[in-house]
C-alpha cells in the first residue's frame, strides 16, 4: 500500500476556492483503479493549511492516476507544504471498519 500524507499551504483568502477547484480531482481519484481513499480537507485551526491524505493499492495505481501532477492553476495557488509518500509494508489492523 502507498500512503501520501501531509499538508499544503495556500493563501487563506483562496483556500475555499482552492478546495472547490479540487473537487473534480478528488472524484476522479476516488473512482480510479487502486485508490483506497483520497481527501483534501481544510485545517480547523490554521486558515492557510489544507490536509492531504491518500491511500493507494500500489505505486503503479498512484502513478497511473497522478500523471504529471497538479494543474498549473493549482500549482500557482499552493504556496508551500509538506507532503510525503510512504510505502506501507505492514498496514497493521483496522481500528474501525465501514458499518461497524
Amino acid at each position: 500500500m502507498i500512503l501520501v500524507t501531509g499538508h499544503l499551504r495556500v493563501d487563506p483568502a483562496s483556500r475555499d476556492a482552492f478546495l472547490a477547484s479540487c473537487l473534480d480531482d478528488v472524484r476522479a481519484a476516488r473512482s480510479a483503479d487502486g485508490c483506497l481513499d483520497f481527501v483534501l480537507a481544510p485545517d480547523p485551526l490554521e486558515p492557510d493549511r489544507v490536509h492531504v491524505t491518500e491511500r493507494w493499492r500500489d505505486e503503479a495505481a498512484l502513478e497511473a492516476f497522478r500523471g504529471s501532477g497538479p494543474s498549473d492553476e493549482a500549482q500557482q495557488t499552493i504556496l508551500g507544504g509538506d507532503v510525503t509518500q510512504y510505502a506501507v509494508t505492514d498496514p497493521g489492523h483496522a481500528l474501525m471498519r465501514p458499518g461497524g
